[in-house]
């Protein structure tokens, strides 16, 4: 009698113990930036800020850490360059470091955003950084600094400026606990137009017996020799970074793909396949559920491999100015995701979580854990 009886009881602590399943694992992040924000402005809008995140269930922030020719944090790099050690408005303190800490408190990550990129300014002629370096320059078929959407940008093909970026990056990881670094639609990144500057001429000319490049910047071998190029400084960042700490995640957020490719030279489905990336959120900056869902649909079928899927999580554009989605584009957003097989997504940016405070108090009900990045 006693046997069955703990027989019984064994079984009953089996199916017990099958019922309980594991927490799905996923990101769930938003982007906090310092534009259209005052987050990173006191100590103390972060920790409200980081409170009201671990409320909603974000697991995940990816903090501006490179931008407007500065840094939010104090930098020894951009102290030596420009004279300017930190963002103005931080002077006297370390946002990064702070943050961290907060976020740490709650179990969410922080992922480093290296935002600008190889930009150097917007609508400033090249701003203080291409004062001091103007052999920095992206140059354009015309001879002109290479300017599009009012962003100005350094040479990225040139080895001084990936050196310069790649030291910002590695700034960041040898002296914080940082749990990942992230690049976006300028990094690694450069407008079709640029290239035509000496350093960039002189390395085709090399390549090609001699031959200056394509006057046409959307020649199609002159597209794919500069795509190699950032290709290439893709597997630089992941392995010098990778070297110094296997456990730093490498994030990416570019364009949609192809316009990656035709207009920033990304060809971001070459990182994710050759395991240069270990979390991809494409920027699926859409206005309606049908564009939505075309995007979502092309990147599962044609871009990403299946054992690649779990890579993946859309970016969901949340705010800019004053646009705001609707709650039930956003309901038909998330859904889609889930319908797909993705249960996380990433939101540009905080600030637009303001707008429907209900709405994020009760989407993310179900827990989910932080993924375990593949080796």
């Amino acid at each position: 009698m006693k046997k069955i009886i703990l027989f019984t009881f064994l079984l009953f602590i089996s199916a017990s113990c099958t019922s309980l399943k594991k927490p799905a694992e996923a990101v769930r992040g938003l982007w906090l930036t310092n534009v259209d924000s005052d987050v990173l402005n006191s100590k103390q809008n972060i920790s409200d800020a980081v409170r009201l995140c671990s409320e909603i269930g974000i697991n995940t922030i990816f903090i501006v850490t490179w931008n407007k020719a500065m840094t939010t944090y104090p930098s020894k790099i951009m102290k030596e360059l420009t004279g300017v050690e930190i963002d103005t408005l931080f002077t006297g303190r370390d946002p990064l470091k702070e943050l961290i800490e907060e976020a740490h408190k709650k179990d969410i990550k922080v992922i480093a955003w290296f935002e600008f990129g190889f930009s150097s300014s917007y609508n400033e002629n090249g701003g203080i950084i291409l004062k001091n370096k103007p052999e920095w320059a992206a140059v354009d078929n015309k001879g002109d600094l290479v300017k599009k959407n009012g962003f100005e940008w350094m040479n990225g093909f040139h080895p001084e400026v990936q050196e310069f970026i790649l030291s910002l990056i590695m700034e960041v990881v040898e002296n914080y606990n940082i749990d990942g670094i992230q690049g976006d639609d300028r990094l690694p990144a450069m407008p079709v137009e640029a290239g035509y500057d000496e350093y960039t001429t002189e390395l085709y000319k090399k390549d090609h017996h001699g031959s200056n490049p394509p006057a046409y910047f959307k020649d199609y071998e002159w597209v794919r020799w500069r795509v190699a190029l950032m290709n290439e400084y893709m597997e630089r960042i992941y392995k010098t970074v990778k070297a110094f700490n296997p456990e730093i995640i490498i994030s990416m957020a570019p364009s949609i793909y192809p316009w990656s490719v035709e207009e920033y030279l990304q060809d971001w489905p070459a990182w994710v396949s050759k395991g240069l990336v270990e979390i991809i959120i494409p920027q699926v900056y859409r206005h309606n559920i049908d564009s939505y869902k075309k995007e979502l649909n092309s990147i599962i079928k044609n871009q990403i491999l299946p054992n690649d899927i779990d890579k993946f999580y859309p970016g969901i554009l949340l705010k800019v100015g004053d646009y705001y989605p609707s709650i039930e584009f956003l309901n038909q957003m998330i859904k889609t995701n889930r319908e797909n097989g993705f249960n996380g997504e990433v939101f540009f940016f905080y600030e637009g979580i303001k707008k429907y405070p209900e709405y994020f108090q009760s989407l993310y009900q179900d827990k989910v854990i932080f993924p375990k990045i593949k080796e």
